[in-house]
């Protein structure tokens, strides 16, 4: 029998952010930052500003948003601020959205205005 050292601990950092998942039995009302990515399953009210956001098929957001990708499933309304946005085929979207590029999936509802950045 050999005896082996320990293994450290995983370390976390910014640049290893995980995943939040806010499940389907929440509702939040405020401001969310996370430097991952949000999941919301649930219900948001507020302003989110993370690495990623997805809303999720039964999700639901309104208010501001900054993150530098967003996967919409759910609804989404208000500002949208982001470099890549995909917009899935059962998603509502309504809100005035800044991107850099933007992926629109046939049988999604849009509603707002789109304006490109090149920064």
């Amino acid at each position: 029998m050999q005896n082996r050292p320990a293994e450290p601990a995983p370390q976390r950092t910014g640049s290893n952010a995980s995943k939040s998942t806010l499940g389907s039995d929440l509702k939040i009302v405020g401001d969310i930052t996370s430097s991952g990515s949000i999941e919301v399953m649930g219900e948001v009210e507020g302003t989110i500003t993370a690495r990623g956001l997805m809303v999720g098929p039964e999700g639901r957001a309104s208010g501001t948003f900054s993150a530098e990708s967003v996967e919409v499933r759910g609804q989404l309304e208000g500002r949208l601020s982001c470099a890549s946005l995909v917009v899935r085929s059962a998603a509502q979207l309504t809100s005035d959205v800044t991107y850099r590029s933007v992926v629109i999936e046939s049988g999604a509802t849009i509603d707002g205005r789109f304006k490109i950045t090149r920064d």
